[in-house]
């Protein structure tokens, strides 16, 4: 396969793969080799997000899809607090070309674990999982808990009111399906004043 330098794609593997969160109408299932999932905080934002750190025994699932004209500018402020990471020789994917790939990574040194103050959002990890559930079924959505670390990561129980800003309805079988993961990895959860 030659490298095709005419079109830009991002490999997504948070709240990205759930296709309600974003316009990106050509988006497809894909795997990333090298890296792992782990929640953090930084200093630009209240809560704990998730993020990618380098392990090259992991295999991350996600998808990818065409950055628009290569114009990255409207993708970088989504994720404004990470950084722009080339991945192309990382992704494996179903497409007759070989594109540049990218995947958003915080780096090292600018963030640090949830805490009571940086919590994990419960809006945002059920618009993850929903995401999981509808592109990989019940085996994907558990890899995802398996393939992320920090789940001794206080929650946040804001489903009441959705503080996550992208959040979309979920049905009641995915947060039923993220309670029961939650409740197996005695994740504590914080309850919304």
């Amino acid at each position: 396969m030659t490298r095709d330098t005419s079109e830009a794609y991002f490999f997504g593997y948070g709240s990205l793969v759930n296709r309600e969160t974003h316009g990106f109408a050509q988006a497809r299932p894909a795997s990333l080799r090298g890296w792992r999932r782990v929640w953090r905080h930084t200093a630009l934002r209240p809560v704990a997000y998730l993020t990618v750190v380098p392990d090259s025994a992991t295999r991350i699932d996600g998808l990818i899809a065409a950055v628009p004209a290569e114009d990255w500018a409207a993708l970088d402020e989504r994720e404004g607090a990470y950084d722009r990471v080339a991945a192309a020789h990382q992704v494996d994917h179903g497409l007759p070309h070989r594109p540049e790939i990218a995947v958003y990574s915080i780096p090292e040194g600018k963030h640090g674990p949830p805490a009571d103050t940086h919590p994990v959002l419960l809006s945002y990890l059920d618009v993850v999982v929903q995401g999981y559930l509808r592109e990989f079924g019940e085996a994907g959505a558990a890899r995802f808990f398996d393939t992320t670390d920090g789940w001794d990561a206080p929650v946040l129980d804001d489903r009441g009111a959705p503080r996550y800003p992208r959040h979309v309805p979920v049905d009641a079988d995915a947060r039923g399906f993220v309670n029961d993961r939650l409740r197996d990895r005695g994740v504590r959860l914080i309850e919304d004043s």
